[in-house]
């Protein structure tokens, strides 16, 4: 069930400390209650803004933000004055820093592992199959479902400080969906697919841009100009050409997703060594992996 809350009002941004680029429409017909304290939806005209609102925890992932994602793309399909959608991170200092490692704790069966993953490929899904152009807006780390959010935007903007990548064999010790991997794949190849995940390691702003995974990086005192720039600008353009070719694309890509990887993700997640990943975690002290 997604949670839902009332339109956004005027305190939640000025606690946000935005440019007034990030400003927010006062129309009556876009109060959709696609919002929650953690999820702000904002529009501009034909630009809409989702904004991951936790920035006390690097805007780490619930369940009530990933629901959130999902009722933001539905809004932002069923409003034809919507051209463009933005997705970034409250308080400057992350994007989203991967799925909030608390609701792992409560893992214990199979289940509750291909559950989660199917859950999360659901939302990324929906992501992807947005009708409209989407941008993500990176400024300091965007790390596993973070990043996997990052990459199923159509262009990717970030400030030289930012960073990106799945480090989940340093942290965890799980493993990314079929989809997910096939993502990376068809980004950087199996090679560097390979070296992100076996070297655990986020990728600076400079090597993003040089491997593809970013389209340009922004001095962050223009990031926010720049992208609105790009998203007016990609607004005028035919709706219905942006349209065709993403999904053209998008089925163009989606044959390597057949495969099925429930085997690989119990393997992980029922694993001695994620439940060392997650214990590790929340007592803030380096996992010892072994394989188990």
């Amino acid at each position: 069930m997604l949670a839902r809350t009332g339109r956004i009002v005027q305190d939640q941004v000025d606690k946000l400390e935005e440019d007034k680029l990030w400003a927010v429409s006062t129309k009556e017909e876009e109060e959709h209650n696609v919002q929650n304290d953690e999820l702000l939806f904002q529009r501009d005209g034909a630009i809409a803004t989702v904004i991951f609102n936790r920035p006390e925890a690097r805007n780490a992932m619930t369940w009530a933000m990933y629901d959130g994602l999902v009722s933001a793309c539905e809004t932002v399909d069923a409003d034809p004055t919507i051209r463009v959608m933005i997705l970034r991170g409250a308080g400057g200092k992350a994007f989203v820093a991967g799925t909030d490692i608390s609701q792992f704790q409560s893992f214990r069966t199979a289940e509750d592992a291909l559950e989660y993953e199917h859950r999360l490929d659901e939302v990324i899904g929906r992501l992807e199959s947005v009708t409209k152009p989407t941008i993500a807006v990176i400024e300091g780390p965007a790390a596993g479902a973070g990043a996997v959010i990052a990459l199923t935007c159509d262009l990717r903007y970030c400030t030289p400080d930012s960073q990106i990548g799945v480090p989940i064999a340093r942290t965890l010790g799980n493993c990314l969906s079929i989809a997910n991997y096939a993502r990376l794949v068809d980004m950087i190849g199996p090679a560097r697919t390979k070296e992100v995940i076996f070297r655990a390691r986020l990728v600076s702003a400079e090597q993003a841009c040089q491997l593809g995974l970013i389209n340009e990086i922004v001095p962050v005192d223009r990031l926010a100009a720049h992208v609105r720039t790009v998203a007016d600008e990609i607004a005028t353009h035919a709706p219905l050409t942006l349209q065709a070719t993403k999904e053209a694309i998008r089925r163009l890509q989606v044959h390597r997703r057949a495969v099925d990887g429930d085997d690989l993700t119990v393997m992980a997640y029922m694993s001695e060594d994620f439940r060392e990943g997650v214990t590790a975690f929340v007592e803030k002290r380096k996992p010892v992996f072994r394989g188990k």
